[in-house]
């Protein structure tokens, strides 16, 4: 199969473009699409057939939900059997925005796409190009990250094709994503209670606003293991955003680039005794000291932003870690972030990329 890229925009004109990526959504095909998240690999959320090409395409694990995605507030009565008074009240302060409710789904949506749960993560996503799509194919989108399975999530078309070229007819093309992370994919339960199943841009903060009562889920807090049950939503039970490499974690108690790199200097120097060659993905702060020190070639030394901009780490990070995959580094460290407001969902992918493999004081 030959996939084609594209180029879109807010502003593109040509409806011949949205027309044909439509046709390929209700054809059963599979198009990947740009959010304000990360870029997602859709198909039409009310094929079985088509959803499970996604799975084929990722190689992902068939009890892995899928989000569906939709155009306005009219779609979301297409699917969801019931919207709660917490949901509307979702709806209506982030979307659209880089938030996924949980609500109990209509027959019409398949098991393909829930992993056989009766609940659904439905998204609204503030993507002009996105929902251009949606409206295009008449139907919601399912859709995971545009990636094979486990890798860094893809922020750029770029990013996408490595993956995906050869897999799905169309890619659509509009440049870097702004967030660089996924949505925030919560649980409305009883009495006004939130739960987050999937940190995201819209933060534990925010969801304050709405209710007193929001809680992080235990897979959050690293006690669910890959045997337990059925993820109730993406990104939950498996290893996700890993580079080829293994990545370690650097969280020193108190967060100042001065102790990361202490910390760094001293598993560097263990890591080298043991012949591995190291890749560092750290901030502006952190990579001034390492730099001076010249213990890693600055090729290798990678800087995500300022330790204090956190939507600047947030969008850069998948691109990092899939930034030392055709090098020769065999060992890469990253610098961990706080885990308040946005910190918690970048320190929530990153600790998926390691594997849980966290080095603290």
């Amino acid at each position: 199969m030959k996939t084609k890229i594209v180029k879109v925009s807010s502003k593109t004109k040509d409806a011949k473009i949205f027309d044909e990526a439509g046709r390929l959504i209700r054809a059963g095909e599979l198009v990947a699409f740009p959010t304000e998240t990360v870029y997602g690999l859709g198909a039409n959320g009310l094929d079985a057939a088509a959803c499970r090409k996604i799975y084929e395409a990722k190689g992902r694990p068939s009890d892995n939900p899928l989000i569906l995605h939709v155009a306005d507030r009219a779609m979301i009565d297409m699917i969801a059997a019931d919207v709660s008074p917490l949901a509307e009240k979702l709806i209506a302060s982030f979307c659209p925005g880089p938030i996924t409710i949980i609500m109990p789904k209509k027959p019409c949506v398949p098991d393909s796409v829930t992993g056989g749960l009766g609940t659904v993560g439905i998204r609204m996503p503030d993507s002009d190009v996105c929902r251009a799509l949606i409206a295009a194919a008449g139907v919601p989108i399912a859709a995971p990250s545009a990636n094979i399975s486990g890798r860094p999530s893809p922020t750029t078309a770029e990013m996408v094709a490595r993956d995906m070229d050869g897999r799905i007819p169309l890619i659509l093309d509009a440049g870097p994503c702004e967030f660089g992370v996924e949505s925030t994919i919560v649980a409305c339960d009883a009495d006004d209670k939130i739960t987050i199943l999937r940190p995201g841009a819209i933060t534990r903060e925010m969801l304050l606003e709405i209710t007193s009562d929001v809680e992080l889920d235990p897979a959050i807090k690293g006690t669910m293991t890959d045997s337990d049950a059925h993820p109730r939503a993406p990104g939950m039970k498996y290893r996700h955003y890993a580079p080829k490499a293994p990545l370690a974690l650097i969280e020193p108690k108190n967060l100042t680039a001065k102790n990361v790199a202490a910390m760094l200097i001293r598993e560097i120097s263990a890591a080298k005794s043991q012949d591995k060659k190291i890749g560092l993905i750290v901030s502006d702060e952190t990579t001034k000291i390492i730099e001076e020190k010249n213990i890693v070639p600055k090729e290798y030394i990678k800087s995500y932003g300022h330790q204090c901009d956190l939507k600047a780490i947030a969008a850069n990070i998948y691109r990092l870690l899939r930034s030392f995959d055709d090098t020769d580094r065999t060992q890469l460290y990253a610098e961990a972030t706080t885990r308040d407001g946005l910190g918690l969902a970048i320190m929530n992918r990153l600790t998926k990329s390691s594997g849980g493999n966290i080095i603290t004081e």
